[in-house]
């Protein structure tokens, strides 16, 4: 009975092809706006880290007070003081602190010219902590780091351009005039949004290309190339000894709490550290501290671009407009037919016979917008830098279950648009259409 349904529906647009073109254009445009921002939407809301992102926490401490701090929430970063008290008392299993770093890699060859690597300053604790996974070798250990060794980690993509690929763990390499020993080559990884650098802005940047030892990159003055934030003091000091003593903030901590009670005695010390700063005369204002995970710290960095809910959210609206359409050429199309289903109804079709007969045909309808949806989603890919951010517009792409979502989403919304029209055929009553031909 399906396939007759089905004969029948071809049968009935192939009668019809300007209408049958319409409704399908209507569907495919409406369908491909949706699917390319929600490409794009998909790509920027997801879970960077699903295995761990509720094990993994941003500490944050209040050390402007309520006079200065913003709608009473601490900063997004720590100052040097507070961050290495942090990392001194270690009350979390993992924990690490990183900034940005900006280093230039003089090549072993000297007829190739110096180029800047974009990477962190961080602890060891980073690599098992975000589960960096790795080509070659692996990340430094806390040896490393009380050591203040200068061992670096690089990319992949950086092992490519400087090596050609080959396993370069124990070579040597130069950064800012400093040579770093190699320990670890990551794969390519590059978590969207970045969320353990939300500070610096870097949530949608390139891939980094070189890690290295916080403790090495203090000792050695390497100063921040990204956010450093004194708030409205504005003062970061005269040198970079008392820019690293001032309150300015320019470190992202992180640390793993794998249960509810290594969370709970966690906030518990940062309450009884901004009470201890509190008592020393650091801070006259109440703790006021923030431990939140990956979810939580994302929505409070707003890690989702607002154009990007609006852009879904109008083009939702246009393919609403686009069903509205399509209702009123189904159901032109399906009153036009009323003879028909008149003679079918006399000789014996039940009105759930109408239903499946046009339903069928609506669903072909929405296949073929499907189709068409797919060709212009893929079209739209190319212009999507045109409203997005090139950084943001490269993370859309359309893969198999985009692919799959379009085809879904132009039959679901086709069908459901032809109850209306499909319920007016089914109430046709044969002996009026009868006695009126």
């Amino acid at each position: 009975m399906f396939v007759h349904n089905l004969r029948l529906g071809t049968h009935s647009l192939r009668r019809n092809p300007l209408l049958t073109a319409l409704m399908i254009m209507s569907i495919g445009f409406g369908v491909a706006a949706s699917m390319v921002t929600y490409a794009v939407f998909r790509a920027v809301s997801g879970d960077p880290i699903p295995q761990k992102s509720s094990q993994l926490f941003a500490p944050q401490i209040d050390n402007r007070g309520p006079q200065y701090n913003r709608e009473g929430e601490p900063p997004d970063a720590l100052n040097y003081t507070d961050a290495m008290a942090l990392m001194r008392a270690h009350k979390a299993p993992r924990q690490t602190l990183l900034f940005q770093v900006g280093l230039s890699v003089t090549p072993e060859d000297s007829h190739r010219m110096p180029f800047k690597a974009l990477g962190y300053a961080t602890y060891g604790d980073f690599f098992p902590m975000f589960d960096v996974p790795f080509q070659y070798g692996n990340g430094w250990g806390a040896e490393q780091d009380n050591g203040r060794e200068p061992v670096v980690v690089i990319s992949r993509a950086l092992n490519q351009k400087l090596f050609g690929g080959e396993n370069s763990v124990g070579r040597r390499i130069t950064l800012e005039d400093r040579q770093y020993r190699i320990v670890g080559v990551t794969e390519n990884w590059d978590p969207k949004p970045r969320f353990f650098d939300m500070f610096s802005g870097n949530a949608y940047a390139d891939p980094p290309q070189v890690y290295i030892p916080f403790t090495y990159a203090i000792d050695q003055r390497i100063d921040t190339y990204g956010n450093n934030n004194c708030g409205s003091d504005g003062k970061r000091g005269d040198d970079f000894d008392s820019w690293l003593r001032g309150e300015c903030v320019w470190i992202s901590p992180w640390v793993e709490l794998n249960t509810a009670d290594q969370v709970q005695a966690y906030r518990q010390f940062l309450d009884g550290y901004a009470e201890e700063q509190r008592k020393a005369g650091r801070f006259n204002w109440a703790p006021n501290n923030r431990l939140r995970d990956v979810h939580a710290w994302l929505e409070h960095e707003h890690a989702v671009p607002p154009e990007s809910r609006i852009s879904l959210s109008l083009a939702l609206g246009f393919l609403v407009i686009c069903l509205v359409n399509t209702i009123g050429l189904l159901l032109a199309k399906f009153m036009r037919r009323a003879p028909e289903i008149g003679v079918r109804r006399a000789l014996g079709a039940s009105r759930a016979d109408i239903y499946h007969q046009f339903l069928a045909e609506a669903a072909m309808v929405g296949f073929a917008g499907g189709v068409l949806g797919l060709v212009l989603t893929g079209a739209g890919m190319f212009g999507v830098g045109l409203v997005f951010e090139p950084q943001i517009a490269r993370l859309a792409h359309l893969d198999i279950s985009l692919v799959l979502l379009t085809l879904l989403l132009a039959i679901t919304a086709t069908v459901l648009a032809a109850f209306y029209p499909t319920w007016r055929a089914a109430q046709v009553q044969p002996a009026w259409q009868l006695k009126s031909n």
